[in-house]
């Protein structure tokens, strides 16, 4: 009964519109990081330049550009420096979350943000010793198992390639190794028939002097 009364719509279809929002931001990222020439500096200006001029019409509807100039904390140096300290760590941030995406894969990257969102809210949660239901408690620790279930299946997959490779780079060092010694059986050979040709040539020199 708990759980119907503290269930919200209106937060369920945002909380899936963001999700939704996050997990195609990664698939994109990943298409269109071979447009900027795998450049993830260049991917973070865009998506900086593009947030700004996305929040600009959005602050124009919302009214907050005739508000901003009337706030006081507009001229406040702690206002200023949590902002500036805001934006370094979401451009780090962004850059991160690039680089991530480029090294592994969108899948990768939202399992991985999913059980890092999970892990911090578990501990903060242990931290300021809050109770949570059951059912909270279970849909957290699904997304951990879940996310390990799923690090367990890749790390064997990239095991088995590893070794795949490494048999590969074994065969090709044999097949060198076998090339290398016929070229030299070959220059010995070669060393040994231009000997005997000189041995038989001085041998008939020697003979017609006599």
């Amino acid at each position: 009964m708990l759980l119907v009364c503290t269930l919200s719509v209106i937060g369920v279809i945002f909380g899936v519109l963001a999700s939704l929002c996050v997990a195609l931001n990664a698939i994109f990222t990943k298409k269109t990081l071979p447009m900027v020439g795998d450049s993830i500096w260049r991917m973070t200006m865009y998506n900086n330049l593009n947030a700004v001029l996305l929040f600009l019409p959005l602050m124009l509807f919302t009214g907050e550009l005739g508000t901003i100039p009337y706030s006081p904390n507009i001229v406040a140096p702690t206002f200023w420096l949590l902002m500036t300290l805001s934006g370094f760590f979401g451009f780090i941030m962004g850059y991160v979350t690039g680089w991530q995406i480029q090294a592994t894969s969108a899948l990768t990257h939202n399992i991985s943000g999913t059980a890092k969102a999970a892990a911090q809210t578990v501990i903060a949660v242990g931290w300021w010793r809050e109770v949570k239901p059951i059912l909270w408690w279970l849909s957290n620790l699904v997304v951990l198992v879940g996310s390990a279930a799923y690090t367990w299946v890749q790390k064997r997959d990239m095991d088995k390639r590893f070794h795949e490779n490494q048999g590969q780079e074994t065969e090709k060092a044999e097949e060198i190794r076998k090339i290398k010694n016929s070229d030299e059986n070959g220059i010995r050979l070669n060393g040994i028939h231009s000997a005997e040709q000189g041995l038989i040539k001085g041998k008939g020199i020697n003979e017609e002097s006599i």
